[in-house]
């Protein structure tokens, strides 16, 4: 498991997180507009840092944030939605270890980007869309 994060982390993060061009992070939304809430619902138990999960979401779909900081946080959210990507995340404790990792960077990359506003966004979308 260790080798293939290394892997990971060494080949794919980069790729992953470039920014791209405006119609390649529009492409990106609406592929995590569907499909964001119900990976979500389903990884809930193995992401430890889902409210800020959602705030990155409300950013990436700020208008008002600037382009490479959308770019990179589409790019580890499209990641994020995928089923299939470098570890499958149907395997049960450690399928969405790979997106953590690719999270973890992307948050690291915009540090500070994500806005109490979407924080707010993110406390209110987890109490109605996500109840206990």
């Amino acid at each position: 498991m260790k080798d293939e994060t290394k892997k990971m982390d060494d080949v794919k993060i980069g790729e992953i997180l470039l920014p791209g061009e405006e119609s390649e992070q529009e492409a990106k939304a609406r592929k995590v507009e569907r499909r964001f809430w119900p990976t979500l619902k389903r990884a809930m138990r193995q992401v430890p840092f889902s409210r800020d999960l959602v705030a990155a979401y409300y950013c990436a779909m700020d208008p008002a944030t600037p382009m490479r900081t959308r770019g990179i946080l589409l790019g580890a959210l499209a990641y994020f939605v995928l089923p299939f990507d470098f570890i499958p995340d149907v395997l049960a404790m450690v399928g969405f270890s790979d997106d953590i990792a690719v999270l973890t960077a992307a948050f690291a990359a915009i540090s500070g980007q994500i806005k109490e506003q979407h924080y707010v966004r993110a406390d209110e979308a987890l109490q109605d869309k996500l109840p206990d």
